[in-house]
């Protein structure tokens, strides 16, 4: 697997089944430096594949980067994730993040589903400020979280078969929330159509502006998962044992594509 450049390669030292839906890979990544912003996420390309999915950073101390991955219906790395995947080698990005308050903030409250979860957990860890979280899950998961058994978290439970519903509640959850008093900053992330859904709600209330207010769309249930007409692994195995490099399998398999 080659490296791109902003990228570089670690590998997979440890798996552990969180739950029914989460799993957590432990990454030796030597040379990884983290933004030390609490939502940072990273772009993970797997084995035998040319497309990458974006996972927030659990945690990442001394060149060891854990990442919990949602276990979807299908996905490049659902499927690979749930085989044995300790000891091989991955390609992970540099990491990018969003989290910005504003210095007149009081208070913060973090707002996610389970694609959220990780960073709802370290912002929690990280942040000084007081901090009230809201999080819709299914029944289970608050068990992989023991760091998140407090009052100033709220669980929800996500009752829809499949480890994303598409029927997520999120926009509602906002609207029943006792927001602390003074000036605060509100971050959320979820399914895309619910965060363009709080949106509409800040605006409409005038509660938040840009400036206090993160809404990222981590998926989408309209959309799905794309699948490529085209299986990449055989493409990739047999271009690895023809000595090619992963930019040359690429070209063979834009040739080979319908």
């Amino acid at each position: 697997m080659s490296v791109r450049a902003g990228s570089l390669t670690a590998e997979v030292v440890e798996k552990v089944v969180l739950s029914d839906h989460l799993i957590r890979l432990r990454l030796a990544a030597p040379g990884f430096v983290s933004t030390g912003v609490p939502d940072e996420w990273v772009a993970l390309t797997v084995p035998g594949q040319f497309q990458s999915r974006y996972y927030t950073v659990r945690s990442a101390i001394d060149g060891l980067v854990t990442l919990d991955v949602v276990i979807h219906a299908q996905g490049l790395v659902t499927q690979w994730a749930q085989t044995d995947c300790e000891g091989e080698q991955v390609t992970i990005t540099e990491p990018k993040g969003s989290y910005t308050p504003p210095a007149d903030a009081a208070w913060v409250v973090a707002v996610g589903d389970l694609t959220g979860l990780p960073a709802i957990a370290r912002i929690c860890e990280v942040e000084s400020r007081a901090v009230l979280a809201h999080v819709e899950a299914p029944p289970g998961t608050a068990a992989a979280y023991p760091d998140l058994h407090n009052p100033s978290v709220t669980w929800y439970a996500d009752e829809t078969p499949g480890a994303i519903a598409g029927e997520s509640q999120i926009s509602r959850i906002v609207e029943t929330i006792s927001w602390p008093d003074g000036p605060g900053y509100f971050w959320m992330a979820g399914e895309s159509a619910q965060m363009r859904e709080v949106r509409r709600w800040a605006r409409r209330e005038g509660r938040f502006d840009a400036k206090h207010m993160c809404a990222m769309g981590y998926w989408s249930g309209a959309r799905g998962r794309q699948t490529r007409a085209l299986d990449p692994r055989p493409v990739y195995a047999r271009g690895l044992a023809q000595g090619k490099s992963a930019d040359q399998i690429w070209i063979d398999y834009d040739q080979e594509a319908p």
